[in-house]
C-alpha cells in the first residue's frame, strides 16, 4: 500500500510506531537499535504489511489487469490508485475527517524532520506542496503523483502516463480494493497488537 493507507493503519499504534511505519519506504536493512522500541516495531509493521499486500489474491488479480509494459509497474500503480480509492471513501475507514488526519500526519512528520532521511524530507516537501495525503482523492492529483514517481525512477518508464489506463480499469480496481482493504485492516490490527505487545 502507499502512503495514506500505511499512515492510517499505523496511526493507532501511537506516534513512534507511526513514525517507524513512515520510514518503511525510506530505510533499508534492520531498524536502528538506538530507536525507541515502538519505532522499530513500526518499521517491521510497514514491511510485514507490504508482504501481506503483495501476496494477497485480490492484489495479484488486480496486477493482472495491466498489460506489458505497465504490468512491470503494476505494484506502483496499485499503491497509488488504492490510496486514491481510500481517500475518496475515507469516512468509511476513519471517524476523523481526511483533511484533519492529513494535517495531523504532516504535523507528526514536521515535528521529527531532524530524524527523517533525505528522501523522506523530499517527499514531505512534495506532500506539503500538493496538499497530500488529503489530495489523493482528486484523480488529477494522481496524475501528478505518477509523474513525480516516474521522475524518480532510475530508468524511463510509462508510469507518468498511466492515469488514463487506471481510469479505464476503475470499476474492476474498485472491486479488488473493496475485497482487499477490509482484510488489510483486520491484518493490521492483529499485527500491531503483536508487535507492540
Amino acid at each position: 500500500m502507499n502512503h495514506l493507507a500505511h499512515a492510517l493503519i499505523a496511526d493507532p499504534g501511537g506516534v513512534e510506531f507511526a513514525l517507524g511505519s513512515a520510514l518503511g519506504d525510506f530505510t533499508h536493512g534492520h531498524p536502528d537499535p538506538a530507536w525507541p522500541a515502538a519505532r522499530q516495531a513500526g518499521l517491521r509493521f510497514h514491511r510485514a504489511i507490504d508482504i501481506f499486500t503483495d501476496a494477497h489474491p485480490e492484489v495479484v488479480s488486480a496486477r493482472a489487469l495491466f498489460d506489458p509494459p505497465l504490468r512491470r509497474y503494476a505494484g506502483i500503480l496499485l499503491d497509488v490508485w488504492f490510496d486514491h480509492l481510500l481517500a475518496r471513501d475515507f469516512a468509511r475507514w476513519s471517524a476523523e475527517p481526511l483533511r484533519d488526519f492529513s494535517r495531523r500526519w504532516l504535523d507528526l512528520l514536521d515535528a521529527r524532520t531532524a530524524e527523517l532521511p533525505r528522501a523522506l524530507h523530499e517527499f514531505l516537501a512534495f506532500m506539503h506542496t500538493h496538499g497530500l495525503p488529503a489530495a489523493y482523492g482528486d484523480d488529477a492529483m494522481i496524475g501528478r503523483v505518477l509523474l513525480g514517481i516516474a521522475a524518480r525512477l532510475s530508468h524511463p518508464s510509462p508510469v507518468g502516463a498511466a492515469l488514463p489506463v487506471l481510469r479505464e480499469r476503475a470499476v474492476p480496481l474498485q472491486r479488488h480494493f473493496d475485497a482487499f482493504f477490509p482484510e488489510l485492516v483486520a491484518r493490521a490490527r492483529d499485527l500491531r497488537a503483536n508487535l507492540l505487545a
